[in-house]
């Protein structure tokens, strides 16, 4: 083939767009020919493969998925963040990929909005993927591509189409009901609720599952406060509500906001949890430590993993099939030491 394209040695590697502009056909025609997928002629193949090879363009790929038909490969878009939850599912995520026989690719995407996602899966479809999971808890609108392979989102609802879409939560619906039950069980007239930041589906899940103890039980619904997750933003929040003596439970959506707000609250002059009880949620074990120990619920990272691969990987090898039925996952409550009855009992 001669090269319409040039490329100098200080150039960056080529990447499937080169591929496509040499051998004349789209990027989707690309993708489809390097995962050795159906609905691509014998022409457009041998064009695209010429023109990989005189690009050195993922060769290896390429002779892979052709010799097998799979990459034996899963890509996870996930948050970049540290954050003890985030952290947790992509460590649950690899933890059963690897169990099940594939290598694992990452992208990382920096605030989860559509634009930065799209261009993660651009990555990982260029990479020959044979699955997708997207663990970014805060897309907001239609990402702007569609993928030809099937694509497992936790967590949050399908944000794109993809040739086989399927969904697992971890319960958040139920596991912030059974915290704010718990706080209700103990005496407490209504319980407030310290969310998360609003563009976070899970800030929607726990609010849902607060607001559901509550209307089951005839208490009142404080307004919501919303924090960021971090220790900060709960110190804050519990030096707003200290001045409120009605406050005799919170709810906070995340540990470190919950001991960000038992230190506003003590520092204000408010005892936990004789005065005011607080709980947090995600289940991180440090908090077993702290003054007093935390009661929280133990997000069930590993078993929503577990579940949603198996999922995938069925979409995956066996594709003209009806998906298994979805396990629910367990709802942990670990009661410690900042939660009590309230003190006029």
């Amino acid at each position: 083939m001669t090269a319409g394209l040039e490329r100098s040695a200080s150039s960056s590697a080529p990447r499937s767009e080169d591929v496509a502009r040499l051998a004349g056909v789209s990027r989707k025609t690309v993708s489809r020919v390097l995962n050795n997928e159906p609905y691509v002629s014998d022409e457009s193949r041998r064009r695209v493969l010429a023109a990989a090879e005189e690009l050195g363009y993922r060769l290896n790929h390429a002779a892979r998925s052709l010799a097998s038909g799979r990459t034996r490969s899963i890509g996870v878009v996930a948050l970049g963040t540290a954050g003890y939850g985030t952290a947790s599912l992509l460590v649950g995520i690899e933890q059963a990929v690897r169990d099940a026989g594939y290598a694992l690719r990452v992208v990382n995407t920096p605030d989860g909005d559509p634009q930065s996602i799209a261009g993660a899966l651009e990555s990982l479809l260029e990479q020959g993927v044979d699955g997708i999971v997207v663990s970014v808890p805060i897309v907001e609108g239609e990402v702007p591509l569609g993928v030809d392979v099937p694509v497992l989102f936790i967590g949050a609802p399908p944000a794109f189409t993809a040739a086989r879409t399927l969904t697992v939560g971890v319960g958040a619906h139920q596991l912030a009901r059974a915290v704010t039950e718990h706080l209700l069980d103990l005496g407490h007239a209504t319980v407030h609720h310290l969310a998360g930041p609003r563009r976070w589906y899970a800030t929607k899940d726990r609010i849902e599952g607060w607001r559901a103890a509550l209307a089951a039980r005839g208490a009142h619904e404080p307004p919501v406060l919303n924090g960021d997750w971090s220790a900060a933003s709960g110190y804050a929040a519990g030096l707003g509500l200290a001045s409120d003596r009605s406050v005799t439970a919170v709810f906070a959506a995340g540990d470190e906001m919950a001991i960000g707000l038992i230190h506003g609250l003590r520092e204000s002059g408010r005892r936990v949890p004789e005065d005011v009880s607080v709980v947090g949620f995600d289940g991180n074990p440090v908090f077993a430590y702290v003054s007093p120990p935390l009661t929280t619920v133990r997000q069930p990272f590993e078993a929503a993993a577990s579940e949603g691969i198996r999922l995938l990987l069925h979409a995956m090898e066996r594709p003209d099939t009806e998906l298994p039925p979805v396990n629910e996952p367990p709802v942990e409550l670990i009661v410690r030491g900042s939660t009590a009855p309230p003190s006029s009992l």
